[in-house]
């Protein structure tokens, strides 16, 4: 039965599994799934037929729900289906947001982050998945892109309308493709012929969304469960986690087959404490942020035996997803994995994004020694990657490769006052200087005689360290050099998700 609403036309049929009513709003929604009774059914004219039934949706928590409204370069949408898929590296979701007229897009979330995309010509076939390889770069409607991710995934649980169905748990592939311009480029090969989809980064805020979930809906308690290790309790707080750590022996437990599944973890030795406590809340770049997550890696240049460190802090905000703030001997800086691509020199000198140029501050190889909290990807002891930083001016730019991803990110740098400020911590506001900040300043009170003292007590140091660098083992004595990488900036291994 097709009836009119306002300037939309949609159809109503009952359900051939329930009987309830089963709508469709957009003349491209071929499937929708039943909201009672979960029945997968394919409109035949204005007739329903049941095909199977969709799996339960996993609860992400996410603040889209069906039907809230919102608009995308001025024009409105409504969301009217979803799509949960799952790959090797976790999982995300896809909303179906009905436009004008008969046009249809794709708003997707994945751990915070979000691309709202178009259906697109690719004006030519789209090659075998195979030829695709992640870092590769190829061309699309004159447009350069570079290879982000290429992996096997598959529909595990739908709701409302979609345009077409790929079979439920059945594997495919899902390319995508990033360049320096911002814009994501998605090839579904779950469709014959594979379907495109163009698009870029949107903040939530942006959208002028209405009816959003309701946060007094939200079940805020988490996940517990004995830790595989001591038996201690442990708590999982975020929907998406992949890792946590256990506070009583921080141990690193894999959460990658979900808390039914066979728990594995890792011990760890020798703590490190982090300078922010996991679980505070502090204000920063005009958000609220909360510290979920914390690790400490080392890093050395090629070809030398240089050690040095930094810590990272994995940061979430419900609106904005994950940002990383690096706690860095030459300073701090806060960042998060970048939507596009970045375009770098062939000897890699330099990188251009958004329209900026930077240039290469350090390379080096870098490992993970210590981690604690949640994590959405898997990180363990040991996990290790190729670096390289990129700045101009205060502005940040750091591309991270591990056997089988490459990840871009971008941010910029921080005040150490701003940061000790941001989470409450002035009376520690000491402990939170770095190599970035003037030894002395004119306001605080040294005289000559003292400035004098120290530059000598610096020369004597640093001839001191000369003589010796070169007998220092890492593998029993602290080996930090006097300068840092700045951090790796958001570098994480597995953990680029799908946008």
């Amino acid at each position: 039965m097709a009836e009119e609403t306002g300037s939309q036309r949609y159809y109503r049929a009952p359900c051939p599994g329930c009987g309830a009513p089963v709508e469709f709003r957009s003349a491209q929604s071929t499937h929708a799934v039943c909201p009672y009774c979960q029945s997968t059914v394919v409109r035949q004219g204005d007739t329903l037929a049941r095909t199977g039934k969709m799996a339960e949706l996993f609860d992400d928590f996410s603040p889209l729900q069906l039907f809230a409204a919102g608009r995308i370069q001025d024009k409105p949408f409504t969301l009217i289906g979803r799509l949960q898929y799952t790959y090797p590296g976790g999982r995300w979701t896809e909303w179906i947001a009905a436009l004008d007229g008969d046009r249809t897009g794709v708003l997707s979330e994945d751990n915070g982050a979000y691309v709202f995309a178009l259906p697109f010509d690719l004006q030519r076939s789209a090659p075998p998945p195979a030829d695709l390889r992640v870092g590769a770069t190829t061309a699309f409607a004159g447009q350069s892109y570079t290879v982000a991710s290429n992996e096997q995934v598959a529909l595990t649980s739908a709701q409302g309308e979609l345009p077409h169905l790929p079979e439920l748990g059945q594997p495919f592939a899902m390319v995508e493709l990033r360049n320096d311009k911002g814009l994501v480029l998605s090839i579904d090969y779950g469709t014959a012929p594979p379907t495109a989809y163009l698009g870029r980064s949107v903040q939530l805020d942006d959208l002028q969304l209405t009816g959003l979930r309701d946060e007094s809906a939200k079940d805020e308690k988490g996940r517990s469960f004995n830790c595989p290790n001591c038996g201690s309790p442990v708590t999982v707080n975020l929907a998406d986690s992949k890792s946590i750590t256990c506070g009583s022996c921080n141990s690193i437990i894999d959460l990658s087959q979900g808390i039914g599944g066979e728990l594995k973890h890792a011990e760890q030795n020798e703590p490190v404490r982090p300078l922010i406590a996991i679980g505070s809340v502090g204000q920063l770049q005009g958000a609220q942020w909360q510290v979920v997550g914390f690790q400490h890696r080392m890093g050395t240049e090629p070809g030398d035996d240089e050690h040095f460190g930094w810590s990272e802090y994995l940061l979430y905000n419900k609106k904005r997803g994950f940002s990383f703030l690096v706690d860095a001997e030459d300073g701090w800086s806060m960042v998060k994995p970048t939507t596009g691509a970045p375009v770098m020199a062939e000897n890699g000198s330099s990188a251009s994004y958004l329209g900026k140029r930077y240039t290469q501050q350090y390379a080096y190889n870098a490992e993970t020694t210590y981690v604690a909290g949640e994590f959405y990807w898997q990180v363990e002891r040991g996990q290790k990657t190729f670096n390289r930083d990129f700045a101009s001016g205060n502005a940040l730019l750091s591309m991270e490769r591990s056997a089988n991803e490459l990840t871009w990110s971008s941010g910029s740098k921080l005040d150490s006052g701003a940061v000790s400020a941001a989470f409450k911590l002035d009376d520690k506001k000491d402990m939170f200087v770095r190599g970035d900040a003037l030894p002395v300043s004119a306001a605080s009170g040294m005289g000559c005689g003292t400035i004098i003292f120290i530059v000598i007590i610096v020369i004597v140091l640093l001839i001191i360290l000369s003589t010796c660098s070169s007998r220092c083992d890492p593998s029993v004595q602290n080996c930090s050099s006097s300068r840092s990488t700045g951090g790796s900036y958001g570098g994480y291994s597995s953990g680029g998700g799908h946008k």
